[in-house]
């Protein structure tokens, strides 16, 4: 099977972070770590494998001129 590298949840873009999981613990471990980071996070399972795809939206900072 090929993972795709992008894939969309309630139509927002998230990316894989290219790790196959072997359990859904393990992946829970990780995704509850890129949460608090501040990245959106969901967890997708294909045939026994454990997928994270998270994201994180880009703000722009404003100068204090």
């Amino acid at each position: 099977m090929t993972i795709p590298l992008a894939r969309k949840f309630d139509n927002k873009k998230f990316m894989w972070d290219g790790v196959v999981y072997e359990s859904d613990d393990q992946a829970q471990q990780v995704m509850e770590g890129y949460a608090k980071d501040g990245f959106e996070v969901q967890k997708f399972v294909n045939e026994g494998q454990f997928l994270v795809y998270s994201r994180r939206v880009a703000t722009v900072e404003k100068s204090g001129d």
